[in-house]
């Protein structure tokens, strides 16, 4: 398999998985996010299918799923109660991380390979991408996994009292 070819499987398998994040997802912007890094996967998919007929490099419309991602968090909500139904989808957001990560390592071996110098610019320029792309995932795991990782502990409620009542004893 040339790499093209393995390109093509791994965006059009990326482009299922996001779809897939999409549908699942309870908050339409997470839903918007990855309907969004699914599209990046397809335009990456275009690009490896046309480089593959021998049409020359193509263009490649830059990616807006960044933009987009900082839009969105600024409008999801926030806490514990509001996050629990999707927390539980921290394991599919942490899947999605690897698989960004070895997409980028991919495209920059690939890059570091690559002969012809406007393909090896395409492929570190998918790199970067797929780099984009992790970093909006680990956002989104950070950001689901919060409740995860605070302490919220009752028996440290009254903690502002303990402090109150060791100044008082040290008088």
């Amino acid at each position: 398999m040339d790499v093209c070819e393995f390109a093509m499987k791994m965006e059009e398998d990326g482009r299922a998985y996001y779809r897939n994040l999409a549908i699942q997802s309870a908050l339409p912007g997470l839903k918007t996010i990855f309907s969004e890094l699914a599209e990046d996967e397809q335009k990456h998919y275009d690009v490896f299918r046309q480089l593959k007929t021998g049409a020359g490099v193509p263009a490649m419309a830059e990616s807006t799923a960044l933009d987009t991602a900082r839009n969105v968090f600024e409008a999801l909500p926030r806490g514990t109660i509001a996050l629990k139904g999707i927390a539980d989808c921290a394991a599919a957001y942490d899947h999605a991380m690897q698989l960004e990560a070895e997409s980028f390592a991919f495209y920059e071996r690939a890059a570091s390979e690559e002969k012809n110098q406007e393909t090896r610019k395409l492929l570190i320029r998918i790199a970067i991408e797929e780099r984009k792309h992790y970093d909006i995932l680990e956002n989104i795991f950070h950001f689901v996994n919060a409740p995860n990782q605070s302490l919220e502990w009752g028996e440290f409620s009254n903690l502002g009292e303990f402090r109150q009542f060791g100044r008082e004893t040290d008088s």
